[in-house]
């Protein structure tokens, strides 16, 4: 599938970029390169892989030109530079717009100028029924890519996107947080012990991206079906898992936050199609003449229910803890 070619991940320093590395590495893969705006990463990177595969480039998806001569030759794309912290995009907002929504524009446009075969857009649960800076920019680069695919047929280019819970001991993610409070027996802070989250593995985040690369069409979006834990179950079995005596604080939610999430509203889930282990959300591809689009009989959309972290498979202490185990920050600490 990759021998031979070029892959070119935007925000490629990040935790995603990391765990794709390790994935393709030791493949027939000819380059990976790796995009971004900060260079001490990138020679972290460099001195921690020393592989001649990897190339870097320093630039920023704000900056087409720089996106421009690090896409020249590229096959595959994976757009995954973004602002995801959710209260700094909520007092930075407009910040958070031209990183994830002009930042993506940039991307897409520079990716079909020069030919490139594949792109898949990364987003998040927080792009549905957003509620907060993060996910509002998200949302609307999901709909950049999807209206952009609209014009593709014959060009070659495909472009798709998939959409994450939340990815576990990911860069600024809460599990390292509440480690690091573990280890310095300070008391984990939780904002709301009813909050859930879907729970996912870096590793389950490639993986569902190479399955959008492999089975997506223009404007598609893939989810995958995943578990989910209370935030309180989740510090409850890190508590366990590192034999600790660390009390659990309420602090509150902070700005921006829900209670739960939602991968697949009920309009998408109305016309997703089931794939098994994920659902493909295909691009709604009328055009501005409604008049020409008719149906009959009752919408399906009353039939059926958001896909959420409230109705997904919920994890209990051991299933939450058997899940914290695959990750290899917690390996390492434990010793496994």
């Amino acid at each position: 599938m990759f021998t031979n070619k070029t892959l070119l991940i935007t925000g490629g320093t990040g935790s995603f970029g990391n765990a794709v590395l390790e994935r393709f590495l030791d493949t027939n893969i000819k380059e990976i390169r790796i995009f971004s705006r900060d260079e001490k990463k990138q020679d972290d990177m460099r001195q921690l892989y020393r592989n001649d595969k990897i190339k870097y480039y320093i630039g920023d998806t704000r900056d087409k030109r720089s996106l421009d001569s690090a896409m020249r030759g590229a096959d595959y794309v994976f757009q995954a530079a973004a602002l995801k912290q959710v209260p700094s995009c909520e007092f930075f907002p407009m910040e958070a717009v031209r990183t994830n929504v002009m930042g993506c524009e940039n991307v897409l446009d520079s990716a079909l100028e020069n030919g490139v075969k594949n792109v898949i857009v990364l987003s998040t649960d927080k792009a549905v029924y957003p509620i907060n800076a993060m996910g509002m920019s998200k949302a609307l680069s999901e709909k950049v890519m999807v209206a952009k695919s609209r014009n593709l047929v014959g060009s070659g280019t495909t472009f798709c996107g998939t959409r994450y819970g939340n990815v576990m001991a990911s860069r600024g993610s809460v599990i390292p947080l509440f480690i690091d409070q573990i280890k310095k027996g300070e008391p984990i802070t939780i904002t709301d012990p009813n909050m859930t989250r879907f729970m996912m593995t870096l590793q389950d985040a490639v993986t569902l991206v190479i399955y959008a690369f492999e089975h997506g069409e223009n404007g598609d979006i893939f989810v995958q079906k995943a578990p989910a834990a209370t935030i309180e179950v989740l510090a409850k079995a890190l508590i366990e898992l590192y034999g600790s005596k660390s009390e659990i604080k309420v602090i509150g939610t902070r700005h921006g936050e829900k209670l739960y999430e939602t991968l697949v509203n009920r309009e998408e889930m109305a016309k997703a199609t089931d794939m098994g282990d994920y659902y493909r959300i295909p691009a709604d591809n009328r055009d501005l003449n409604y008049g020409k689009f008719f149906t009959e009989g009752e919408s399906k959309v009353s039939e059926v229910d958001d896909y959420t972290s409230h109705n997904t498979e919920r994890l209990d202490i051991e299933g939450t803890k058997k899940l914290l185990l695959k990750l290899d920050l917690i390996r390492v600490d434990l010793g496994i």
